[in-house]
Order: structure tokens, then C-alpha cells, then sequence
């Protein structure tokens, strides 16, 4: 089987500076603002509480807006990705925000190895699990980084969401995709970005898994950690059905017809125990 990380790489590493440039990640607003802070981390600011102060780590950080936008809040901030020109972008973003932010390049299930010490957040957000074939390894993962007492805080999209035929025209919401996580990878070529971007793409290739909602709990609680909150969410940071929903003044989108027929997102919450 052709190398998972080495085909998302090439086009993660390819996404980087197009990200950057793109008015949806809002680079030049955390520079010219010093109290920004991205809208995924402000989504979820009720359940975050106060982090001022921990030692936290951003898992696949990408181009570092939310982790970030978490070292603003107060937090000690590492983040962690597999692909160097996102930190490239990163590291960039830090300097000129003025934060003191380390950047690591590792894949995520050598994080163990590549960082140093303990932590009392391990940050996930959006978008990114379903680059992982195996959800149980993460779940190891991310509590050997824990320290005891030291939680984890995931927001992502709803598996439900990811199984989603996302082209279907007639306004059915139909079950196409895996639900369930998979052996094999679902395999996508897909020319653009979910951003604006006039970038004309040559690495387009990208391996998926979906990871179903009581896969991700039962991996988790199968690591040792304690389950301390799941939410599930009508509402989405991205127009996930392009045509078929509607900005919310949260600036989320929903569903526009019957939103309540459709779990957007979750977050989800647990700790490691002393």
C-alpha cells in the first residue's frame, strides 16, 4: 500500500502558504490584532475554561492560528505537525504575533518521541483525526503525552458529517462514506482546498479514515483516560455542504433545512488520573 503520510504530506505541505494567504485562516488579522484569537478556539471558549497557565500541546497543528490563539489565552503552547511548511508558516505567524511558540515536525503517532515532558492540554481541532488510520494508537498517544490531571480537548466533525454524500443535489441527506473506521484508507483527488485560493494544485491525492463516534469514546476510555464531557454540535466552522447551508451570526454554518436532522461537530473532553 502506497505511504499514507507521504502522499497527505505532499499535500498538506502544498496547502501551507495557499492557507496562509487565504482571508480564511485570517493570518494578517492575529498579527494586527494582539487580542484575536481564531474562531474554532472562540467556539469552544465555555467548555475551555481557563488555561492560563498550563503547558499545552497542539496535536497537527497545521499553519498554528489556534494554537495561537490557546498561548493568547494564557497557555504554554508547543505545537506539533508532520509537515514542514506548515510550521514553516507557523514559525512565521508566532514571530510576527510575538508569541513564544514551539513548533515540531513529527507525525503524530511518533509525538511521544518528539516532544519532551509532560502536558496538561492536549488540544485537537478541527479536521484533524480523520488523516489517521488508527484511532486507538491516537487515543494511546495523546495520554502518554497527558500528564496526571492533564486533559484532553478535541473539537471535530461529526462522523455522521464525514459519511455525508456531500454531492447530492436533491436536498437528501444520504449515507455514502464509512461510518466506521476502516482498514483500507478512502481515497480522494480532489483539484482545490476548503479555502479561497487561486493556487492551481498538483499534489491533489489525499488517504482518509473515518472514525466512528463510539470508536473514538471506547479508544479513549480504553487508554485510561477519564471521560469528562461529549457534546455534539448543529453547527460546523466550514460551509460543509456547499449550497445546502447557512451562516449562522456565530459565523458557523448549519443545515439549512431541518438542521436538527444532523450532528455537525462534537467536542469532547477527558482527563488523565492522578
Amino acid at each position: 500500500m502506497t505511504d499514507y503520510l507521504e502522499v497527505n504530506r505532499a499535500n498538506w505541505d502544498e496547502r501551507a502558504a495557499p492557507h496562509a494567504a487565504s482571508p480564511g485562516y485570517r493570518v494578517q488579522t492575529f498579527v494586527d490584532d494582539p487580542s484575536y484569537i481564531s474562531d474554532v478556539v472562540r467556539f469552544d471558549l465555555p467548555r475551555l475554561g481557563d488555561v492560563a497557565g498550563l503547558r499545552g500541546v497542539h496535536l497537527q497543528c497545521h499553519i498554528g492560528t489556534d494554537t495561537l490563539s490557546l498561548a493568547r489565552l494564557g497557555a504554554t503552547m508547543t505545537g506539533l505537525d508532520f509537515s514542514g511548511a506548515a510550521l514553516e508558516q507557523a514559525r512565521s505567524l508566532a514571530a510576527r504575533a510575538g508569541a513564544d511558540i514551539e513548533y515540531v515536525q513529527s507525525d503524530l503517532y511518533s509525538a511521544r518521541d518528539a516532544l519532551t515532558g509532560e502536558f496538561d492540554l492536549v488540544f485537537t481541532g478541527i479536521g484533524a483525526i480523520g488523516w489517521l488510520p488508527d484511532i486507538k494508537r491516537w487515543a494511546q498517544t495523546v495520554a502518554s503525552l497527558l500528564a496526571p490531571g492533564g486533559r484532553l480537548f478535541i473539537r471535530e466533525g461529526h462522523p455522521v458529517l464525514w459519511a455525508l454524500d456531500y454531492y447530492r443535489t436533491d436536498g437528501l441527506l444520504s449515507l455514502t462514506e464509512p461510518y466506521f473506521e476502516q482498514k483500507e484508507p478512502q481515497i480522494w483527488d480532489e483539484p482545490g482546498t476548503y479555502v479561497e485560493s487561486d493556487h492551481e494544485f498538483q499534489h491533489t491525492l489525499t488517504h482518509e479514515w473515518n472514525h466512528g463516534l463510539g470508536e473514538i469514546v471506547t479508544a479513549v476510555l480504553e487508554a485510561g483516560l477519564v471521560l469528562t464531557g461529549l457534546e455534539e454540535h448543529q453547527s460546523v466552522p466550514w460551509e460543509a455542504l456547499p449550497g445546502r447551508m447557512r451562516k449562522l451570526d456565530s459565523k458557523e454554518w448549519q443545515l439549512a433545512e431541518k438542521p436538527e436532522r444532523l450532528p455537525h461537530t462534537y467536542t469532547l473532553q477527558a482527563r488523565k488520573p492522578v
